[in-house]
C-alpha cells in the first residue's frame, strides 16, 4: 500500500479524529485515507472503531487511518456458504478432534494473520506495533480471536474488534485449506445467536462478496454502528449449539 502523507490532518496523542466526510473520495490515490499519525493505545483505537475508522499502514510509514466510503460489510442473515464449505464444516462439527476455541490464542492469530498478505500486497500491514496494539484491545476486553483447532493445533482462525454489538472485522489465515473460512463461519453463527446484524469488512474484496458481503454507504455504516455499539455485548464464548445457526439455511451452489 502506497498513501501521500501530505495535506493530511497530522494528529499528535489524544487528538480528535477529523470527521470522516473530510476521508479522501473516490478518484483519489488513496480513498478513505483520513488522517495520519497518533497513537494505538486502547483508548485511541476505540474512539477510532466507535466512529468508523480503522488504522492500516506498512512498515516505515507512519499511522495512518481510514474510513472508506462505501462500507464492504458481510449482514449475517446474508451469509452464504457453498455446498463444499458446507460439506466440510458438517466433517468438523462431527468430528472430536476438531473445534473453535475463542480468545486462547489470540497473539498466536495476530502473527499469523500478520504472514498473511491481504491480496495485492506484497508485506504485511499488521506491523509489530499493530500486534501489540490489537494485544492490548485484547486483554482490554475489546478484540477477539476466533481460532479453528484440530488435533490440538491451531490451524486458522481470525481476529476481530468488538464495541458491544458492533463488530469490525480484522483478518485471517489458514494453515490447511478452509480453516480461516471455517472460522468465520463460527463467527457468523455466533453473531445470529446473539443477534449482531452485520460484520465490518472494510474494504471489498471478491472473495468476501462471495459470502454473502456487500457495499454500503458509509452513512448507514455509521448509523448501525452507532446504536450497535451501545447494546450490551455478547459473553465471547463459542457453544456448538451455534453452528445450527449456519447449518440449517440450505446452501449455495458450487
Amino acid at each position: 500500500m502506497q498513501a501521500r502523507t501530505h495535506h493530511l490532518p497530522w494528529l499528535q496523542a489524544g487528538d480528535e479524529f477529523p470527521p470522516v466526510e473530510q476521508a479522501w473520495g473516490a478518484g483519489s490515490e488513496a480513498p478513505g485515507l483520513l488522517a495520519a499519525g497518533g497513537g494505538l493505545d486502547v483508548d485511541t483505537l476505540r474512539r477510532a472503531y466507535a466512529r468508523g475508522i480503522f488504522p492500516w499502514f506498512s512498515s516505515g510509514q507512519p499511522i495512518l487511518w481510514w474510513s472508506t466510503d462505501p462500507r464492504m460489510v458481510l449482514p449475517t442473515a446474508q451469509w452464504r456458504m457453498h455446498r463444499s464449505l458446507r460439506k466440510t464444516l458438517q466433517r468438523f462439527v462431527l468430528d472430536a478432534r476438531c473445534e473453535v476455541r475463542f480468545d486462547t490464542a489470540f497473539e498466536h492469530v495476530l502473527q499469523a494473520c500478520a504472514g498473511s498478505p491481504r491480496p495485492g500486497q506484497d508485506g504485511t500491514w499488521i506491523v509489530p506495533s499493530m500486534v501489540q496494539a490489537y494485544a492490548a484491545l485484547q486483554r482490554a476486553g475489546d478484540a477477539h480471536s476466533v481460532e479453528t483447532w484440530v488435533d490440538g493445533q491451531l490451524v486458522g482462525g481470525l481476529y476481530c474488534v468488538a464495541l458491544g454489538k458492533a463488530v469490525y472485522g480484522e483478518s485471517m489465515f489458514a494453515r490447511v485449506s478452509d480453516a480461516s473460512k471455517i472460522a468465520l463461519a463460527a463467527l457468523v453463527a455466533f453473531c445470529r445467536h446473539h443477534g449482531i446484524a452485520i460484520i465490518d469488512c472494510q474494504q471489498n474484496t471478491r472473495h468476501l462478496a462471495s459470502l454473502g458481503a456487500r457495499e454500503i454507504p458509509r452513512v448507514d455504516f455509521l448509523r448501525h454502528i452507532g446504536i450497535a455499539q451501545l447494546e450490551a455485548g455478547p459473553v465471547w464464548r463459542f457453544q456448538p449449539l451455534y453452528w445450527r445457526e449456519v447449518l440449517t439455511a440450505p446452501a449455495e451452489s458450487t
